[in-house]
């Protein structure tokens, strides 16, 4: 397993402000330049989160739309919008009518997208405090609300990434499989959380490794790997070593320790450990091989 193509997601925002590292982009000129440099130091799928100009969360479908379109002006990656936590939280079934939207359009249409497959508290442990803040905040994601996003994707003709922040998540990953509404290869997202996010496995090789042995071992899939709230390239060589997948990026974590390096910087040093793993860098044509996508 270890020999296949190893496919590099940029995580280039999230909701990341700039206080922690300034190079996150927001607005579109900004991400799709951010994207072709991405692409040139090794990624192939592009994940974003659509801002304002001061960067706050602004998920329509016409921020998004200008966004991919001029993404895609620059260069080929695959390209894997968000669903928007902050967007449309009075009614979640709504937060998949922005993509539904964007999916009308060749153009626009997105190549994946992430969901969520269970809910999750998003608090913030302070241990000088010793408190949380936001402590109220909780990332719902409804079982029927999900099953509807998964329906809404397959009619749509997206692949799915199934987003896992625990087992209880890729449970029910697997179940949505079983029902018929993903198709194999399933791709799974392992999300560790760290630092003062403690709601996920730890970004550690035991929390990766707690997850691996509930991925399926009799249905077709792809996995990748992700911390919020932690160093992902101290993973990245076990990562690469057990035929994972790896998604790094900013928005995730602003790398302080490295001088808040850029997106492609950090793209640049994740393929530099893979390679030196014996892991190829998949290009955005080996990974529509590799996932199903047409």
């Amino acid at each position: 397993m270890a020999h296949k193509k190893m496919i590099v997601e940029a995580r280039v925002n999230e909701y990341a402000m700039r206080d922690g590292n300034p190079h996150v982009p927001w607005t579109a000129d900004e991400i799709a330049e951010t994207a072709a440099r991405c692409r040139e130091a090794g990624a192939s799928i592009l994940h974003f989160h659509a801002r304002a100009d001061d960067g706050a969360p602004l998920h329509t479908a016409e921020r998004n739309a200008e966004i991919i379109r001029k993404v895609r002006q620059k260069c080929d990656m695959l390209i894997l919008p968000t669903l928007g936590f902050f967007a449309n939280d009075t009614d979640p079934n709504a937060r998949i009518n922005c993509i539904l939207e964007l999916a009308k359009d060749p153009a626009t249409k997105p190549d994946i997208v992430p969901i969520d497959t269970g809910s999750t508290n998003l608090d913030v442990f302070d241990r000088e405090k010793l408190g949380f803040s936001h402590a109220d905040r909780v990332y719902e994601n409804r079982t029927n609300a999900v099953e509807h996003y998964f329906r809404c994707l397959k009619n749509a003709g997206i692949k799915p990434k199934m987003t896992c922040w625990s087992i209880g998540f890729v449970r029910r990953a697997l179940a949505f499989m079983e029902m018929g509404l993903v198709a194999e290869p399933g791709y799974f997202l392992l999300n560790m959380t760290d630092g003062p996010y403690l709601t996920g496995h730890p970004g550690t090789l035991e929390g990766l490794d707690a997850f691996l042995p509930f991925l399926p071992k009799t249905v077709r899939h792809s996995w990748t790997a992700n911390i919020v709230g932690g160093n992902l390239l101290d993973l990245c060589e076990g990562v690469a070593r057990r035929g994972g997948n790896i998604a790094p990026g900013i928005g995730d974590y602003p790398y302080i320790e490295l001088g808040r390096p850029t997106n492609e910087e950090l793209v640049r040093r994740t393929c530099t450990i893979a390679r030196g793993c014996g892991r190829e860098i998949a290009s955005p044509d080996d990974v529509r091989e590799i996932l199903e996508i047409s």
